[in-house]
């Protein structure tokens, strides 16, 4: 740690001593509103503990000291907010995703970044979340189906090849690069000792190769973010000079944010003494006219009137749209700006998974359900947060509910859902993920 330390103080100068002194102190925590899902002010009436703002994104707090086992909570289960490292939350202010837009993250894993563009998005557009390693990947996964996003394509794919597959689709594209992780070394240990100056170098040189990368999904006029959770100039503003130096029709842009310091003119700097763990950002604008992607192929399959009348049985108004396809036992409602000929890009989930056919009939799955507000299910169960009900579904139980109450349920933690069931005879038979379910 000792040459880290005076590559810190080379770089700090007088404000080094500011900065060992959080080495000493407990790390930030946050979490960051799921607004697909609950409202800032929501969440405020829902949880024990205050929620103090962080500087980098309206739906951004601090966990204060003390809380614990959130990731137990009913409100974590159903989506209501993600667990996320304060300063991390940055990189997608700067991007300024609006409704409608084609936007790529192409190094995904876990999904806090994709989640909080899927926010942004509200269901419009197009989300493609890209992870190269299968496991992460999967892990990414399972957080854009928790948080309730139905737009989104999550892939397992090398950024060379999916990038030249989805040649000049995007109008924004993040680069959250694996990096050395120095702003991370005071809650990560093992992130410590894996440290080098060599590991800093081979990690700068594959930045590079991801961004040259992902220049090509860019549309002309598109912008592209550049972030790291790591302190060191070569992956930093190192990465971006080289990167420019070969892409003169890129250019640095001013994001618009008042948030940590400022480097390359408009590029951002957090540091711990800045009220997060650390991170750097980049805005880039490709130059060019811009233009709104459009739609250029829909699945054209045909897909059995029972299959709609299964949908129809479940939601009101098919809320996802009716870009359908089966994939062997599975039922697919795509993103109605998925096109479904793009090939060779690893997908592993576009949009969300109606239901699976087991041998003459349709069982709905959990994802479709996540993705759907209470207002759109045909039967639907709301729960309290501090419900017994709500913590027994969650550990797997059969729950009570009325009579009335038949068929296919919507179960719901204060109006929003967390999975479903099948009720009968003032029953519900539990149908919650077994992968997911509190254990006792």
């Amino acid at each position: 740690m000792n040459e880290f330390l005076l590559r810190m103080k080379s770089l700090l100068g007088d404000d080094f001593e500011e900065f060992l002194k959080f080495y000493e102190t407990e790390n930030f925590r946050g979490l960051r509103v799921n607004t697909l899902k609950c409202s800032v002010d929501k969440l405020k009436s829902l949880v024990d503990f205050e929620l103090v703002n962080t500087p980098f994104c309206e739906e951004g707090f601090y966990i204060p000291h003390g809380v614990s086992s959130l990731g137990n909570s009913p409100l974590h289960h159903c989506g209501a907010f993600y667990i996320q490292e304060p300063s991390a939350t940055s990189a997608v202010s700067m991007l300024g995703v609006e409704k409608g837009d084609f936007v790529l993250d192409l190094c995904a894993a876990p999904g806090g970044k994709s989640t909080q563009i899927g926010a942004k998005l509200q269901g419009t557009g197009l989300l493609w979340s890209n992870e190269i390693v299968k496991n992460r990947a999967n892990i990414l996964l399972s957080n854009i189906e928790r948080m309730g996003i139905s737009n989104a394509v999550v892939s397992n794919c090398h950024p060379n090849v999916l990038c030249d597959e989805l040649y000049g689709i995007f109008d924004k594209v993040l680069v959250d690069a694996p990096c050395s992780g120095e702003g991370m070394f005071r809650k990560n240990s093992e992130a410590q000792s894996e440290w080098s100056v060599e590991h800093v170098k081979s990690c700068a040189q594959r930045q590079l190769m991801i961004l040259n990368s992902a220049k090509n999904a860019l549309k002309d006029g598109g912008v592209m973010v550049y972030s790291t959770c790591t302190f060191s100039q070569e992956e930093n503003e190192g990465v971006i000079t080289q990167f420019l130096s070969e892409n003169p029709e890129f250019e640095v842009e001013d994001a618009g944010i008042d948030f940590g310091r400022k480097t390359l003119e408009y590029a951002c700097r957090i540091f711990p003494m800045d009220g997060g763990e650390g991170h750097f950002a980049v805005r880039l604008r490709k130059k060019g006219e811009g233009h709104r992607c459009v739609v250029t192929k829909k699945s054209s399959e045909k897909i059995d009137d029972k299959i709609f009348d299964f949908y129809d049985s479940l939601f009101v108004g098919r809320p996802f749209g009716e870009n359908l396809t089966v994939v062997k036992d599975k039922i697919i409602i795509l993103p109605n700006n998925y096109n479904k000929g793009i090939k060779n890009t690893g997908v592993l989930r576009a949009g969300v998974i109606l239901g699976e056919i087991v041998k003459n009939r349709i069982e709905p799955h959990h994802s479709v359900f996540m993705a759907s507000q209470k207002q759109f299910c045909r039967s639907a169960v709301d729960f309290d947060v501090n419900s017994d009900e709500i913590h027994s579904f969650l550990h797997g139980e059969e729950i009570a509910v009325p009579n009335d109450v038949k068929g296919y349920t919507a179960v719901c933690v204060n109006g929003m859902t967390v999975g479903f069931g099948k009720a009968s005879n003032g029953r519900l038979k539990n149908k919650y993920p077994k992968g997911l379910r509190i254990l006792r």
